[in-house]
């Protein structure tokens, strides 16, 4: 399964490449006005999810497309569970896996905000392990390490934010650093945040630090640095900052209340992952580690407030969260021209990444400049679109789907915008 999605990954970013790049003879500059959804036009997002709900690809989906903090368009089609046949609710709860890294991010620049954290600090000043780190020196069959090397700079809390910091992931592609992760004991046991990262700091990164846009690891290793500049764990500290006070009272690492069980939103039985996603058997189940990468679970309506809050640029309801000039600098771009990307999940053409956002650097209508956006392995992806004042959130829990529904809902949302 896992394998097959990787596959598909690929397949989608050539997708990706061809629908942003048909556009590109068009005007390059952003839209001088925002645009206005057109409540009709929008019901083809609804329509869409319904389609792939007939075919056999989809049990269900919540969908929420939101402008001028208001819903446009909210709907709760298909089932929960094929098992069951429970209807999908709004307040169903989904495994969010990588949509959890955007609010690892707001955690660690809410400590940047408070003066407790620099982005140019280097990591071993809160996780000491990490001094020591090597760097894999590639053979040129690029398959395995002739040797290591010391790091060129130290790692820093903005290479773990941008993927930058040479951390990769072991559960795709082949080369030899990859393999060294998925052949350790990075994921034995019941382990905590600590202990996690204890293990990975011993493991050589791919790449020196700063050199290439790398999916990894990283915010799992921001996870701890909250824990470590904080004094609390990762949850407590999001849960006491973040979670309570925005309303987000479904958002956690695993389901603590069983009784909630039945609310849970499962896969077609043949779209399952087969092995353990980033060490993660499944973010419902009770654990240690609270992986700020991929650990969270959800609704549709705590992730709404979330993004409503990053959207009104880092306040809700009367209280502020980040500083309006922290969000503009988590949603602007931080690649700079010398930083390489790697072919697997770099998100696409005219994009680069910010603090936690693919960010979008050029205007190709009808898509605008400054969107950010990200997904989840399970198939849930959002974006935010601060020209238009709007986001976007599908949860669904359908990985072999991930890529080719947010193409074709990002564009019907887009073609639903008028001046």
């Amino acid at each position: 399964m896992i394998e097959r999605l990787i596959s598909r990954r690929r397949l989608i970013s050539c997708a990706l490449v061809a629908l942003l790049t048909a556009s590109a003879h068009a005007d390059n500059s952003a839209t001088e006005a925002a645009r206005t959804l057109d409540p009709r036009r929008i019901e083809q997002v609804g329509d869409y999810v319904r389609s792939e709900i007939a075919a056999g690809h989809l049990a269900g989906a919540v969908v929420l497309v939101q402008q001028h903090g208001r819903p446009v368009l909210l709907q709760a089609l298909g089932v929960r569970d094929v098992a069951t046949q429970l209807p999908m609710t709004p307040d169903t709860i989904f495994r969010i896996y990588s949509m959890s890294k955007p609010i690892t991010a707001v955690a660690v620049m809410m400590l940047v905000d408070d003066g407790k954290l620099r982005l140019d600090d280097p990591v071993a000043k809160y996780i000491p392990a990490f001094a020591d780190t090597k760097v894999a020196v590639l053979a040129p069959d690029g398959k395995s390490v002739r040797s290591f090397e010391p790091l060129a700079r130290p790692i820093t809390i903005e290479d773990l934010l941008r993927h930058t910091s040479g951390i990769t992931y072991g559960f795709y592609g082949d080369t030899a650093v990859r393999k060294l992760y998925a052949a350790s004991n990075l994921f034995d046991g019941d382990i905590d945040n600590a202990t996690f990262v204890d293990r990975l700091a011993k493991l050589p990164l791919a790449e020196q630090p700063g050199t290439l846009w790398d999916y990894g690891h990283s915010f799992d290793v921001l996870g701890r640095v909250v824990e470590v500049v904080s004094g609390q764990s990762l949850y407590e500290f999001e849960k006491q900052r973040l979670l309570d006070p925005l309303g987000m009272t479904e958002t956690a690492f695993h389901l603590a209340d069983q009784s909630k069980r039945d609310r849970v939103a499962e896969p077609l039985p043949q779209d399952r992952f087969d092995r353990p996603v980033a060490g993660l058997d499944d973010p419902i189940r009770p654990r240690k580690w609270e992986s700020g990468g991929a650990g969270m679970i959800g609704t549709i309506g705590d992730y709404a407030r979330f993004l409503q809050m990053l959207l009104n640029g880092g306040t809700l309801d009367g209280r502020r969260y980040l500083k309006p000039e922290t969000v503009a600098l988590m949603t602007r771009d931080h690649l700079n021209p010398e930083i390489a990307r790697d072919n697997f999940y770099f998100p696409g053409p005219r994009t680069g990444f910010g603090l936690g956002f693919a960010v979008r650097t050029a205007a190709t209508p009808p898509f605008a400049v400054g969107e950010y956006r990200w997904s989840g392995a399970g198939g849930t992806f959002f974006l935010v679109d601060p020209q238009d004042d709007l986001f976007v959130i599908v949860l669904v829990q359908a990985p072999s789907r991930l890529g080719e529904n947010e193409i074709e809902v990002r564009r019907l949302v887009y073609e639903a915008l008028v001046p």
